[in-house]
C-alpha cells in the first residue's frame, strides 16, 4: 500500500463532514454573541469598513483612490466531487470581494484535510478547483495554509482593490431604492437532497452552474450611479443578509417573495423534507424581526432562511438605475437576476416584511 491510498475504500467528502458550504455557518444570534468583544478594539481612520455592519469584507483605505478589500471563506464540502468542491468554495469566497464593488488582485488557500481518510490524488482535485476558479477570476494563489483536520475544509483568504468612491456597503440602502437579487434561491436545499442520494443528474448540473458563477458584475455595479448598497446573499438566507441591509441602513426592507428567483424544482424537494438544519437556526436567530404575510408557510420560510453557498447578489439602486443594472446582470450571464423588492422608510427598529 502507498502512502497515497487510504487503507478503506475512500468515502464521500459529505459524509466526513457534519455540515457543508454556507450551511456550516454558526448561527447569526450565537455570533453576534462570539463577536461582542471586538467592539472595543482600536479602529484606525484608514479602516472604511469592519464588523459594525456585519459587511462582506473588512476596507483599509491605502490613499485617496485606493482601498484594500479582505475576507476570508471556507467551509467543509457542499458536494462529493471534489473539483467541484474546490471550485464553489473558490467562488464563494471571492464574491466577498466583489459583493463590496472591489477586483479581486490575488488569494491564500485555507486547506485542512483528514490527511489518513481521503487520498492524496483527491487533496489535489480540491486544490485545482480553487486554481481553476482564480484563473477564471484572473488572479493567483499567492500562498496559504495547509492542516491536518477531522473534517475536509477548504476556502480563500480573497484580496481585491477599489476606488473608496465607489465602495458599495451593506448599509447605505436608501428609501426608494429598488432590490434586486442576482441568482436564485435553493442551493441548501439542493445540498442537502444531495447528501440524501436525492438530487438527479440535471439538479445537480444546475447547482454546480449556479455556485460556480463568480459574481463578476460587482465591479460594474459599483461604477453605476444610483446603486447605493450591496451585499450577497449566502449562509444566513436571504431573509438574514436582508435584515442585515435593513439594519445597517435603518431602513425596512420590504420583499416581494412571488418576485424571488429560485431554483427550478425546489419546492419538490421541500415538501420531500430536503430542508438543511442552518435554515431552522436562522429562523431562530433573526425570525423576530422578520414579518411574513398570512399563508406564509413553514416551505417558504425554509426557502427564506435556506443557507446559499456562494448565492447571489443583493443591489439597493434608485429607481433611475435599474436599466443599468439588470443590463450590468445580463453583460454576465445572470439572467435569472430580478427586481425582489424595495427599501422602506426609515425605522428605529428595521425589519424585513415579506409580502
Amino acid at each position: 500500500m502507498t502512502q497515497d491510498t487510504p487503507a478503506t475504500p475512500e468515502p464521500r467528502l459529505t459524509s466526513l463532514a457534519h455540515g457543508g458550504g454556507c450551511g456550516c455557518k454558526i448561527a447569526p444570534g450565537v455570533l453576534s454573541g462570539l463577536l461582542r468583544g471586538s467592539a472595543a478594539l482600536p479602529v484606525p481612520p484608514e479602516l472604511l469598513v469592519g464588523i459594525e455592519t456585519s459587511d462582506d469584507a473588512a476596507v483599509y483605505r491605502l490613499n485617496e483612490h485606493q482601498a484594500l478589500v479582505a475576507t476570508t471563506d471556507f467551509f467543509m464540502p457542499v458536494v462529493d466531487d471534489p473539483f467541484h468542491f474546490g471550485q464553489i468554495a473558490a467562488t464563494n469566497a471571492i464574491s466577498d470581494v466583489y459583493a463590496m464593488g472591489a477586483t479581486p488582485i490575488l488569494a491564500l488557500a485555507v486547506v485542512g484535510m483528514p490527511i489518513n481518510a481521503i487520498s492524496h490524488d483527491t487533496i489535489a482535485k480540491v486544490l485545482d478547483g480553487g486554481a481553476d476558479i482564480c484563473r477564471q477570476a484572473g488572479i493567483p494563489i499567492a500562498g496559504g495554509h495547509t492542516i491536518d483536520s477531522v473534517e475536509p475544509i477548504y476556502g480563500l483568504v480573497a484580496l481585491g482593490l477599489i476606488d473608496p468612491a465607489k465602495l458599495k456597503k451593506n448599509a447605505d440602502a436608501q428609501t426608494g431604492d429598488l432590490l434586486v437579487m442576482g441568482k436564485p434561491l435553493g442551493v441548501g436545499v439542493m445540498s442537502a437532497a444531495l447528501k440524501k442520494g436525492q438530487l438527479d443528474d440535471a439538479g445537480y448540473a444546475r447547482m454546480v452552474e449556479v455556485t460556480t458563477r463568480l459574481n463578476r458584475p460587482g465591479p460594474d455595479l459599483a461604477s453605476v450611479e444610483g446603486v447605493h448598497a450591496m451585499t450577497d446573499v449566502t449562509g444566513f438566507g436571504l431573509g438574514g443578509h436582508a435584515l442585515e441591509m435593513a439594519r445597517g441602513s435603518g431602513c425596512d426592507l420590504h420583499i416581494d417573495w412571488n418576485a424571488v428567483p429560485k431554483l427550478q424544482g425546489i419546492q419538490a424537494m421541500i415538501e420531500a423534507g430536503h430542508v438543511t438544519g442552518a435554515s431552522g437556526r436562522n429562523w431562530d436567530s433573526y425570525g423576530q424581526r422578520i414579518t411574513l404575510p398570512a399563508g406564509f408557510g413553514d416551505d417558504a420560510r425554509a426557502l427564506l432562511t435556506d443557507p446559499q453557498t456562494s448565492g447571489g447578489l443583493l443591489v439597493a439602486c434608485s429607481p433611475d438605475a435599474l436599466e443599468r443594472v439588470m443590463a450590468c446582470f445580463a453583460d454576465h450571464g445572470f439572467g435569472d437576476a430580478n427586481v425582489i423588492g424595495k427599501v422602506g422608510d426609515a425605522s428605529d427598529a428595521p425589519r424585513v416584511i415579506v409580502g
